[in-house]
């Protein structure tokens, strides 16, 4: 018994060391990539931080309606019960109809959760997609310096043509690839910031009717 515990701790051991050895060797070889992808790849990592903060933070702004959570069966029956809302859809729904449907003003307060957010996301999307336009196009600038240096350098030199070229074309695609890698995941974001602004105002669009079809019944049984 004490020697298959020892195999275990011995192979629990030997786990440990590779994971973190790859981790070392994760990092050293990002650390030599940085190093050989030339300047260009600070602005670059900087960018990609930016983009990824940002769309972060739109990823969460718009999961706090939790509308997958609260379908409208469930939100459709706080219309009549507004205190027993909860979450931001309930917050949405006291503001709209927390004095009871009374007028058209419950309209026009949907119109205004709907001004009150969603311009603002608008905006904030917009900004994504350029960060994530200019991070292949930055790479792809960096490449035609890493070029331009190679062919400056190749045409100085004498002997090994081909290695020069090879190592040349091999550092100046780096920051095209770092561009590429950080612009394919920032598009997977904006689609799913875009899925999230479209659900939200699915869900505007059905609270409107169902507002307004409320306040026309009002009417009717007031007449």
């Amino acid at each position: 018994m004490e020697e298959t515990g020892n195999i275990e701790e011995a192979a629990r051991a030997v786990e440990q060391l590779s994971q973190q050895m790859s981790q070392e060797e994760f990092w050293a070889f990002a650390w030599q990539t940085l190093q050989e992808g030339g300047w260009l790849m600070i602005p670059l990592a900087l960018l990609a931080l930016l983009i990824y903060f940002e769309a972060m933070s739109l990823i969460l702004t718009m999961g706090k309606a939790k509308l997958k959570k609260t379908p409208r069966s469930v939100w459709y029956a706080w219309l009549d019960k507004p205190a027993e809302g909860i979450g931001h859809i309930g917050d949405v729904i006291r503001y709209v109809v927390g004095n009871g449907i009374k007028s058209k003003d419950a309209i026009l307060r949907v119109e205004a959760v709907k001004s009150k957010l969603l311009p603002d996301v608008n905006a904030r999307i917009v900004v994504l997609s350029i960060l994530v336009t200019i991070a292949p196009l930055m790479g792809l600038l960096g490449t035609v310096i890493g070029m331009l240096t190679t062919f400056r350098g190749l045409a100085t030199a004498s002997g090994q043509a081909v290695d020069l070229v090879a190592e040349g074309i091999r550092v100046a695609l780096i920051t095209t690839q770092t561009g590429l890698m950080i612009a394919i995941p920032g598009y997977i974001f904006i689609s799913l910031v875009i899925r999230s602004r479209n659900s939200y105002l699915a869900f505007i669009a059905e609270l409107e009717t169902a507002v307004v079809q409320r306040v026309h019944k009002l009417e009717d049984t007031n007449e």
